[in-house]
């Protein structure tokens, strides 16, 4: 991509947008109501707002590589924090993707520099489901359950919070599990049973 072009589209973009609503810039710039947080993977080929069809406004989102919902990650607690106490947001989507450069590189035995306390996380989803993704013989079909699996882990992750905790008693705030399909452009949602997934960690968290 040539950056001399960037400033070109932008113009383009913003001819279109007014050639559809002469306000559209004037109601952007009143203020944001999203209801939904998506928390997606940093990788170029997942753009939340695209793949899910929605426009400027329409969603918060926070991506970093693998999807991860870390509790000592100060920038993902406040993305939530933020949405959930300050913007009201009512849904939470954990969306990994099939063919996630951060799960394969966690699978592998190299030294990665900065990147190996982030990736550990990871490998500790797999350690966590070592027997079932050790009884899947294909590698491919290994990594996607991985790539699954880490979704779960990451909604639990964000289920475990206090401000998650608080805003589903108090109004119903829901959180999903999904992935996209690169190869086909499908989000599939994992219909994740949150109730057995948390029946046995509920009274080590505190859930409700």
């Amino acid at each position: 991509m040539d950056i001399k072009n960037i400033l070109e589209r932008n113009k383009r973009w913003v001819e279109e947008k007014l050639g559809e609503d002469v306000d559209f810039f004037k109601k952007l710039g009143e203020g944001q109501n999203p209801n939904i947080l998506y928390i997606g993977c940093s990788d170029s080929r997942v753009t939340a707002e695209e793949l899910m069809g929605v426009g400027p406004g329409e969603i918060f989102v926070h991506r970093n590589i693998a999807n991860m919902v870390i509790s000592i990650d100060l920038n993902a607690m406040s993305v939530i924090e933020y949405a959930v106490n300050y913007l009201n947001v009512d849904h939470i989507i954990v969306c990994g993707h099939y063919g996630c450069g951060g799960i394969k590189a966690a699978m592998e035995s190299k030294d990665l520099g900065v990147l190996n306390p982030w990736l550990r996380n990871i490998r500790d989803v797999y350690r966590l489901h070592r027997r079932e993704l050790n009884e899947i013989e294909n590698e491919d079909a290994r990594y996607e359950r991985l790539v699954e699996l880490n979704v779960q882990e990451q909604c639990i992750n964000a289920i475990k919070t206090a401000a998650v905790q608080k805003a589903n008693r108090s109004r119903g705030l829901k959180v999903y599990g999904w992935v996209f399909d690169v190869h086909t452009g499908q989000l599939k949602d994992l219909n994740i049973d949150f109730d057995l997934v948390l029946k046995n960690i509920r009274e080590i968290y505190h859930l409700d």
